[in-house]
């Protein structure tokens, strides 16, 4: 993977297209998902695995979110992560911002007793500087308990200049691309929460994987996800769908089922719809359920044998999906508009962009 010539044009305005998409764009979403069915994925021990796009690498279409172990002690995440790979899940997904740390911990113990091969591990990066990412990345290298991960990805974009500042000279892709280089990490990706912050990391380097929210509300009430999944198609860049059980914003006076700061789906025909409907857009790979363990358990059951939407699918989507508000409009409207507002997502039980904890 080289680095592209971007320092003329990375400080260059997102098309109007894409300002059209951040600023909601009802009638878009409103129509049938552009894009085609994804191909009938291989089977190992009963789970559908997916290729990740360019990377080569076989992961399963639920992937193992690392957060759900922040509320668990060590033998219930041992427990989790043993009990997961054996139903099928060989992708496990984590990052320093989960826990300040006490998730990969906890994975790095978990994980112990798999052998190294037989599974797929990604991890994050909030520093945007070269020294702050190295940093980084050798603290988390220490707490998994490995030698190199197969994906790491710049977590969380979404002002558009981060990306810039990652690209920039003294940016912190510099020390991803030298341990990329040395077989510390084998696979570069992001994970992006604003449309306008997505499109400019896919536009000014070659990303092989890009995370984003592909979950049925939003993309039924603002278009969001759409772009992002056009543009990575074109680029060959593998979409890792996070919010895919996400069942909007809590509405005012309903009493919280659970202390967390967006809703989700609960039934099992609920959570078999969200992962069809975001499993059935190309060019997504594999989705993370929200980080609960019984909503992981939900997953693994009903990705098994799970088949690509009809158009009747998306339809029943889409009626699940009225009522409900996005978790993401805030956000995509003060990034396109350049208000400069940081606070977007109401309800949050913590302090910060809850990107630091999903």
């Amino acid at each position: 993977m080289k680095r592209r010539s971007f320092l003329k044009t990375v400080s260059g305005t997102v098309g109007a297209g894409a300002l059209v998409a951040a600023g909601i764009d009802r009638e878009a979403a409103a129509e049938k998902p552009l894009i085609a069915p994804a191909a009938t994925p291989s089977v190992v021990k009963g789970m559908p695995q997916r290729v990740l796009g360019k990377t080569g690498l076989n992961v399963s279409t639920v992937t193992f979110p690392g957060l759900a172990l922040v509320r668990e002690e060590q033998d219930a995440c041992n427990e989790a992560i043993h009990s997961s790979f054996e139903r099928g899940i060989n992708y496990f997904d984590v990052a320093p911002a989960y826990g300040n740390g006490d998730c990969e911990i906890k994975m790095g113990i978990g994980l112990q007793g798999l052998e190294r091969d037989d599974y797929v591990l990604s991890c994050k990066t909030k520093m945007r500087d070269k020294a702050g990412a190295r940093l980084e990345l050798d603290r988390s290298l220490e707490r998994l308990k490995t030698d190199y991960f197969d994906l790491y990805q710049f977590h969380c974009f979404i002002d558009p200049e981060e990306v810039a500042e990652v690209l920039a000279p003294g940016g912190a892709m510099e020390t991803v691309l030298e341990a990329q280089k040395a077989g510390q990490i084998k696979h570069i990706g992001f994970s992006a929460h604003t449309t306008k912050s997505a499109l400019r990391a896919l536009r000014h380097f070659d990303f092989d994987t890009a995370m984003f929210a592909i979950n049925f509300v939003e993309y039924y009430t603002i278009g969001f996800g759409k772009p992002v999944l056009e543009l990575a198609q074109e680029k060959g860049t593998a979409v890792i769908g996070m919010k895919t059980l996400g069942n909007g914003r809590w509405p005012k006076g309903v009493e919280k089922t659970r202390k967390w700061w967006y809703r989700t789906v609960e039934t099992d025909e609920q959570v078999r719809m969200a992962l069809q409907f975001t499993l059935s857009l190309q060019p997504v790979a594999t989705a993370i359920p929200p980080s609960w363990l019984d909503l992981v358990d939900k997953a693994i059951d009903q990705a098994k044998g799970l088949t690509p939407a009809t158009d009747e699918d998306f339809a029943k989507a889409q009626k699940l999906s009225e009522g409900c508000e996005s978790v993401f409009h805030q956000v995509e409207q003060s990034v396109a508009q350049n208000t400069g507002q940081r606070e977007f997502y109401a309800d949050s039980p913590h302090e910060g962009p809850p990107c630091m904890f999903s």
